[in-house]
């Protein structure tokens, strides 16, 4: 089960894949969220969510006030849960403030070679099973769609250590929950 934790759509359930997702766990995304607010990487922004699997880190976001969400994922299934999960977010939104939600379905790079962007906020929560060079040739093709000082943010199994990150994206900080570590990263203007 997953919820959105905080925001106009508080407590929402969300529908969750039968396979093929790996969604973030409760703990990690309020942890998270805590910090992009501490930040004020959240209210106003323009948010992509690569990977988005059901969608929990990209409509979290939308609760707490992201002007517009981009969520792509490349599985059909998975897709068709993340819209209707889309649709429950935003029939939540107060009248008039409902952010712009879309869904892409396209893999990631495909998506990103298309012209993406700007965007100020990007999770990037890929499945365990994507190696390292991948992440680092997607991380590559990100680097267009970044808007001045916008905020990469990379969920991976600890073990994977951190990412290779492309010239102009800099490391900003390191949490570690367990088994997931989450990393911010800024681009470098």
């Amino acid at each position: 089960m997953s919820r959105i934790i905080s925001g106009f759509a508080d407590n929402l359930t969300l529908a969750v894949p039968k396979t093929g997702t790996r969604p973030t766990s409760d703990r990690v995304r309020e942890a998270l969220f805590s910090s992009l607010d501490s930040r004020d990487e959240i209210a106003g922004r323009r948010v992509l969510d690569l990977y988005a699997g059901a969608g929990g880190l990209g409509l979290e976001a939308a609760s707490r006030g992201a002007a517009t969400v981009v969520l792509v994922e490349k599985g059909p299934a998975a897709a068709k849960v993340l819209r209707r999960n889309v649709e429950a977010v935003v029939r939540r939104a107060p009248v008039g403030r409902a952010p712009r939600v879309d869904v892409v379905v396209q893999p990631v790079r495909s998506y990103l070679s298309g012209g993406a962007g700007p965007v100020d906020l990007v999770f990037f929560d890929p499945p365990y099973e994507l190696t390292g060079a991948e992440l680092a040739a997607d991380l590559e093709a990100l680097l267009p769609a970044l808007a001045e000082q916008a905020l990469v943010v990379v969920e991976r199994a600890s073990r994977d250590g951190e990412p290779a990150w492309p010239a102009g994206v800099t490391l900003d900080a390191r949490r570690s929950y367990g088994d997931t570590t989450v990393w911010f990263a800024t681009r470098d203007d």
